[in-house]
């Protein structure tokens, strides 16, 4: 399943409202000015994801990942590599000097940053495109990127797709590249590219 041209813009501009809206709670909430980058788009089928995100975070992986359900379903995740993470979350919270792994306050910020931007995601389906969606609450997961994988597709007898989303976080010079990945089944993205074909059309473009 591939996207239109037209479905691929009208996605990023979708959840470059949800990006504005994260980056500006996150410049709140830090002090600092947070923006995030244009966002780039893309479908993969989930056999196709390990190959897709493998030379952008290799080894360890950190994840905040929100499970979602309604008339669209899945998984909505977070993604930075592990050395990312410890980059953001020093970013954030005025670290001077760099740390080395992820403590028990640096993992309590990264978790706000997921949650912040997936319900920022999540909540725009809902405000937007008129599908309104339930979500649990967001959790961190430090692990391979195959573990990752593989816990986002437990249901082995559906195709499921995954929306790859790239972006940056920009903070006090520096840049931290994540990846926005919402696993959805068939169904859920048929659903979900209907009503963003339907928003699309409303905009008069």
């Amino acid at each position: 399943m591939k996207l239109t041209e037209r479905q691929t813009d009208a996605f990023a501009e979708l959840i470059n409202i949800a990006f504005a809206r994260t980056g500006a709670a996150l410049s709140e909430l830090t002090g600092h000015r947070v923006i995030l980058n244009a966002p780039e788009v893309a479908v993969y089928r989930t056999a196709e994801l390990r190959g897709a995100l493998a030379k952008f975070v290799p080894g360890d992986v950190a994840s905040i990942h929100q499970v979602f359900a309604g008339p669209v379903a899945g998984d909505a995740l977070l993604l930075l590599n592990y050395a990312g993470a410890v980059q953001l979350t020093d970013l954030l919270t005025d670290e001077d000097q760099p740390s080395v792994f992820l403590d028990e306050s640096a993992r309590e910020v990264l978790t706000e940053v997921g949650n912040i931007l997936l319900n920022a995601c999540l909540g725009m389906f809902g405000n937007l495109l008129n599908v309104h969606v339930t979500f649990s609450v967001p959790r961190l997961h430090l692990e391979t990127l195959d573990e990752l994988i593989d816990s986002t597709t437990s249901d082995k007898t559906e195709m499921h797709y995954a929306l790859v989303v790239y972006t940056a976080f920009q903070v006090r010079d520096s840049s931290v590249k994540g990846f926005l990945v919402i696993v959805l089944s068939v169904g859920s993205l048929d659903r979900l590219i209907h009503e963003v074909d339907a928003w699309e059309a409303k905009q008069g473009k």
